[in-house]
């Protein structure tokens, strides 16, 4: 009896076994796992932490609505996140852990140029579509990689505007001193300056590239008495607080101070105060843009009010960029009709749609380029020339995107 006791129980267990499993099976299989590889700690975990909020706000709109929408059926989305550390190398590792270990269907990319060159070769090797909702080293393109895209233009694809845009001042500014951090995307941001400062005709008194997170107060003294007219930095969140500080510290104010990735972020206002008024600002897009669109938020006003619900932040356009990967991929598993748990040819037929994603989204339009130096990158939003006014970001260019009159020249840090 007690014998048959045992054999019943160990069947009622295998069966409770196998019950679950197939239970779990079922729950992967509604579910896409999403990799997400990003700096949360480190150096850049300012900016890491910026993607996760616009990847975060994509989720949990996407789960909100039951999931993603394929053929009548709705997936949800899990993030799997990887730290990358703010280090190339740990962005690599994290990569193919996520890959090989936890099999995601694809990934949501990095904050930095230089972390998304070193996961690009992974994922290609893997043959897992990435996009980036932040990078914008023209590096990243040039190379081509087949299974990375990116929803933020290419710096050498925005910088000029911001140029053109301080060349209508009046007075019309006369020189130009430029400055970038040496990494990947400072260093480009720097370099599309001073193409543009050269084309336009400003004469360019300094042009340094410095070892990232230096001291910028011996450098700018000596700026100082060459006296530009403009002072235009390529650098990240932190470095620009410091960058701003340092010139309040030195007592130089230009007529013109341009910056560009970090300074729509609450942070970079709440760091600088009212110091903060009246810097300049490359940007591709705002809370205020004027769009439309009928894929989870009707337009980038209601983003930044679900951002500002969710996160008390309205958001920034690399937040914003990363939820637009988020919709870019959904788009694309749409229209090929892929599922969790992909094989290599979906994965393949994945990219395809990707390379064909044309679609008006909160954040603008959405179209990757398919060939040329900006092969992958999102080519189909208009630069914009942002300016900080009043503790407000608002577009000051092109004209046609105008919503106030740009400040020029700024007033003296002393008499702020």
């Amino acid at each position: 009896m007690n014998l048959r006791r045992a054999v019943l129980s160990a069947v009622m267990c295998i069966t409770t076994l196998f019950s679950a499993t197939q239970l779990f099976a079922a729950d992967a299989k509604s579910t896409f796992k999403v990799g997400v590889i990003t700096e949360l700690s480190g150096d850049l975990a300012t900016g890491g932490n910026i993607t996760k909020r616009g990847y975060d706000l994509w989720a949990q709109e996407v789960n909100a609505k039951g999931g993603i929408d394929i053929k009548g059926k709705k997936y949800k989305v899990e993030l799997l996140y990887a730290d990358a550390q703010s280090n190339p190398a740990a962005g690599a590792a994290a990569a193919e852990r996520l890959i090989t270990q936890e099999h995601v269907d694809f990934i949501l990319g990095p904050y930095s140029s230089g972390v998304t060159l070193a996961v690009a070769p992974v994922v290609d090797k893997y043959k897992i579509p990435m996009i980036t909702g932040s990078a914008e080293s023209p590096l990243i393109w040039k190379n081509k990689f087949k299974y990375t895209f990116g929803t933020i233009p290419p710096i050498n694809f925005t910088g000029a505007q911001s140029i053109k845009t301080l060349m209508e001042m009046k007075p019309t500014p006369k020189t130009i001193a430029i400055i970038g951090s040496n990494d990947a995307f400072s260093k480009a941001t720097a370099e599309a300056y001073k193409t543009a400062a050269e084309a336009a005709k400003l004469k360019v008194l300094k042009f340094s590239i410095v070892p990232s997170g230096q001291d910028m107060t011996p450098l700018l003294s000596a700026v100082k008495s060459m006296k530009p007219d403009i002072i235009a930095f390529g650098g990240h969140d932190e470095e620009h607080v410091k960058f701003v500080k340092a010139l309040r510290q030195i007592g130089y104010t230009p007529k013109g101070l341009l910056m560009h990735c970090g300074i729509t972020d609450k942070a970079f206002t709440d760091a600088v105060g009212k110091d903060g008024n009246q810097i300049f600002g490359t940007t591709c897009w705002t809370g205020t843009a004027k769009t439309t669109s009928k894929i989870l938020w009707p337009n980038a006003a209601a983003y930044a009010a679900a951002s500002q619900k969710a996160f008390n932040n309205p958001g920034d356009y690399t937040q914003g960029g990363c939820s637009a990967a988020g919709i870019a991929f959904q788009v694309a598993l749409q229209k090929v009709g892929a599922t969790p748990g992909m094989s290599e040819d979906m994965r393949t037929k994945l990219v395809a749609a990707i390379e064909q994603v044309d679609v008006q989204t909160f954040y603008g339009r959405v179209k990757f380029a398919t060939s040329g130096e900006f092969f992958h990158a999102n080519v189909g939003l208009v630069p914009l020339t942002i300016q900080i006014q009043g503790d407000k970001i608002v577009t000051v260019g092109p004209k046609a995107s105008q919503e106030a009159a740009p400040q020029y020249p700024m007033k003296e840090w002393k008499s702020r």
